[in-house]
């Protein structure tokens, strides 16, 4: 520790832009795809807001979650942007700040949002165990998928847009078809994790699920087969491809 009598420097700052709309904490950020500085925060003063990166003067709040806004996310073409929020609701908004719709129906707080990779469909996970999914254009509800024991915790369409990948606290990984709502696989059990799942991610080409857990272990899960697969060989060969890849770049 430093005596008392030496000089305390405090760190610079080294930020290009300081945005202090919110009251309380973070819980959410998204930046769009299209914009490159237009960025959206939600916390837990139950606000969303939409500003811009160097634009001081330029700010708008997503009024009507009445708890905590806890995901938001931009559709793929950088039109609108879906905000959920821990009252059960998801909003969507144009980017400018104006509300769109309300999509209603989860029992629960949401956990996460997702868009459909080539259109305007929303993906939700809620803590009531259940996964909606609604077309954001004109706000109907096309399917619940029902089947998890427990909050959804992460979630999100294949990079196709033909499957849904779920991961719930109840440890399991689903699998579904998003047109009937039916669940293809269900991946549970040895060798599949022990504890909740807390995140997923799709490899590009729609094969593969990769999973992490509270129990502190990654799985590779075959997104066909619904099999576990060999979490140490699979990454060591999608490492080798990176590098490969690098490799190839560095020599353009």
């Amino acid at each position: 520790l430093p005596d008392a009598e030496d000089d305390i420097v405090e760190d610079s700052d080294d930020s290009i832009h300081i945005f202090t709309g919110h009251t309380g904490e973070l819980y959410a950020v998204a930046c769009s795809p299209t914009d490159p500085v237009l960025v959206a925060t939600g916390g837990g003063d139950d606000k969303g807001f939409l500003w811009k990166i160097g634009h001081a003067d330029w700010a708008s709040e997503l009024q009507g979650h009445t708890d905590s806004v806890s995901s938001l996310a931009f559709s793929h073409d950088g039109q609108l942007l879906a905000s959920g929020g821990f009252d059960g609701l998801v909003k969507v908004w144009d980017t400018s700040g104006n509300l769109k719709s309300t999509l209603e129906g989860p029992g629960g707080g949401i956990e996460w949002i997702r868009w459909h990779p080539k259109g305007h469909l929303i993906l939700a996970g809620s803590e009531d165990c259940t996964v909606w999914m609604w077309n954001a254009d004109n706000g109907s509800c096309l399917n619940v998928f029902s089947g998890h024991g427990a909050s959804v915790t992460c979630g999100d369409f294949t990079p196709d847009g033909k499957t849904i990948c779920t991961g719930s606290e109840d440890a399991t990984l689903r699998i579904w078809n998003p047109r009937s709502g039916e669940s293809i696989h269900v991946v549970r059990g040895y060798p599949y994790h022990t504890e909740g799942l807390t995140c997923l991610s799709i490899s590009s080409d729609s094969t593969f699920a990769v999973t992490g857990s509270k129990d502190g272990s990654v799985h590779v899960v075959n997104i066909t087969t619904g099999k576990v697969g060999d979490t140490y060989d699979h990454i060591t060969k999608v490492q080798y491809i990176s590098w490969f890849c690098m490799f190839e770049l560095s020599l353009c």
